[in-house]
């Protein structure tokens, strides 16, 4: 009787390990099933699901995203729209009062198919639509806050021409105008250094690109219930065929 329980689980064991092993991320064993295989450096557009901003994020924070356009390996799309994405906020620094721009660390973790499937990774930033400000530094994979220089230089004219105002009207002489600009100016740049630059921000809803940093792996077990797609050549529509009977009407007719 033990022996034949050996026998059950011995047969039972690694069956359950095939299914698990979809499940948990790891890559598939050779089955002699077709493998489909995604190249490291592969880039996936991405968009956000939740806002993250230098201002409130913490490390540790998840980052939300789903793909919005097929990735495909031989023929077969692998990666579908609609496939859900996990990533970390790794490092963050606030803008500085005097100088240094703001910079917002991320790293993506793992992506869930939608039959389940999943896959961990650790991949990269490759970018960012112009619907968010900054820019991307791909080679540390973080996005960096906008400057504010243009804001600065409004602050300080704007302090200044008050300044200008306010002086010219107590002494109404042209002394009293140049030491109210100057006092206002000072005011204004007082007030830069106390402010903070902008914060780096990845809008909810914009598009971001991850670049993989390993290739993926998958057997037609593991895209079962993803809809199949061969790529087709595009339908030209002829143009209208001319006619070469004329039906303009005969002088004198």
């Amino acid at each position: 009787m033990q022996f034949r329980r050996l026998q059950i689980l011995s047969a039972v064991i690694p069956a359950l390990a095939l299914g698990l092993s979809a499940q948990t991320g790891e890559e598939p064993k050779e089955t002699g099933e077709r493998q489909y295989s995604i190249p490291a450096g592969t880039k996936v557009p991405l968009q956000l699901i939740n806002s993250i901003s230098t201002k409130t994020a913490e490390v540790g924070d998840r980052i939300y995203l789903q793909s919005n356009f097929p990735v495909m390996a031989d023929g077969r799309i692998v990666i579908p729209p609609g496939t859900y994405v996990n990533g970390t906020v790794t490092q963050v620094k606030r803008g500085g009062k005097v100088k240094g721009r703001a910079e917002l660390y991320v790293r993506f973790d793992s992506m869930t198919l939608p039959n389940g499937v999943t896959r961990d990774f650790r991949a990269a930033l490759g970018g960012m639509d112009g619907s968010n400000p900054g820019k991307v530094d791909k080679t540390e994979g973080k996005v960096e806050g906008d400057t504010n220089k243009a804001g600065d230089a409004t602050k300080v004219g704007e302090a200044a021409g008050w300044g200008t105002m306010i002086g010219g009207m107590a002494t109404r002489t042209g002394t009293g105008a140049g030491i109210g600009a100057a006092a206002g100016a000072a005011a204004g740049l007082v007030g830069i250094l106390m402010t903070r630059g902008p914060d780096a921000i990845m809008e909810r809803g914009s598009t971001v690109e991850m670049i993989l940093d390993r290739s993926l792996k998958f057997s037609e077990t593991d895209l079962a219930g993803l809809t199949p797609v061969t790529p087709k050549a595009p339908t030209v529509t002829p143009p209208p065929a001319r006619s070469s009977t004329s039906t303009k009407p005969w002088p004198g007719n």
